[in-house]
């Protein structure tokens, strides 16, 4: 069966439709006659009826069926009961009464819920990763990431930026931190650097009249791991030519702006507030402060 839409998006519009849905089960309710089954998938969750008079066969599919099984479904899309509406969910006035079903693949009991703000540790997240990444919230976090991602891209190509991908197997250059090397099995005792930043390459394209160039791009540096530092990470990374000051924050803070207000409805007031390395460092002690941080640094040299 070929899947006619995400689960999450079943809305009012199909009632009355026939729909093929496939996902996990987020939850399970067997009322007797009735069992109640939460569909998932990345687009969030649609009730599942199964009806034992009106077709046995699937419910007794659907009564063997547990937590995270991988289901495949054909049915009709109707509303539900007045009572039973949930306003919580976004398919919260729909449901599909289930007339065919096919288990994909089975699932052993968790180690932890599917759930947001799940009691488990770290360690036991990371080891199960594909099970944690089922979670809603991570969900959001790589979906939002994937929006930002997407917008930047869009913005930065409308001002007339070229994205230009560089390479990740260069030399050594001298910056802030150690480098990776990866031994090339060409030139035996040589290595390859990984890059800190593609600084290099940006200042080669600047001078080859390339003027504007960005792209979203994996860093490495082997430094000591902190709360803000980690072996590899992703920087949004451009350079202007024939440019100012002036123009260079114009353009970052117009783009964050339109980043906020894209994704999260927030309004960013601009000129964003600005002051001064000198400022920073006697008020914070720091030229990256967080300005949440309310106890500044009072000078009293002179006391």
């Amino acid at each position: 069966m070929k899947r006619t839409n995400y689960a999450g998006d079943t809305n009012e519009q199909q009632v009355g439709q026939e729909v093929v849905l496939k996902g996990w089960v987020a939850k399970r309710r067997n009322l007797g006659g009735l069992i109640f089954i939460d569909l998932w998938d990345r687009e969030g969750i649609v009730q599942l009826v199964f009806n034992e008079k009106e077709n046995p066969e699937a419910f007794e599919i659907a009564n063997a069926v547990r937590n995270q099984y991988v289901l495949e479904v054909q049915g009709k899309v109707q509303l539900r009961a007045e009572k039973e509406i949930n306003p919580d969910m976004k398919t919260g006035k729909v449901e599909v009464a289930v007339d065919k079903v096919k288990v994909l693949a089975k699932s052993e009991t968790t180690p932890f819920d599917i759930t947001d703000g799940v009691d488990a540790s770290e360690d036991l997240r990371m080891k199960y990763r594909y099970l944690d990444l089922r979670r809603p919230e991570m969900m959001r976090n790589l979906k939002l990431r994937s929006k930002v991602a997407s917008i930047v891209h869009n913005y930065y190509d409308n001002e007339g930026f070229m994205d230009v991908e560089t390479p990740d197997l260069t030399r050594s250059t001298p910056e802030g931190a150690r480098d990776y090397i990866v031994p090339s099995r060409v030139y035996p005792g040589h290595f390859y650097a990984l890059p800190q930043s593609p600084q290099l390459f940006k200042q080669l394209l600047m001078v080859s009249g390339m003027d504007r160039y960005f792209q979203i791009v994996k860093c490495f540096r082997d430094e000591d791991l902190r709360a803000d530092r980690q072996p590899e990470f992703t920087q949004l990374d451009l350079e202007m030519s024939f440019v100012d000051e002036e123009d260079i924050y114009s353009m970052l803070e117009e783009m964050i702006a339109h980043v906020f207000k894209t994704t999260l409805g927030k309004e960013i007031p601009l000129p964003m507030p600005r002051i001064t390395w000198d400022e920073a460092m006697d008020k914070y002690g720091s030229d990256k402060p967080d300005l949440r941080f309310d106890m500044a640094f009072t000078d009293v040299t002179d006391l």
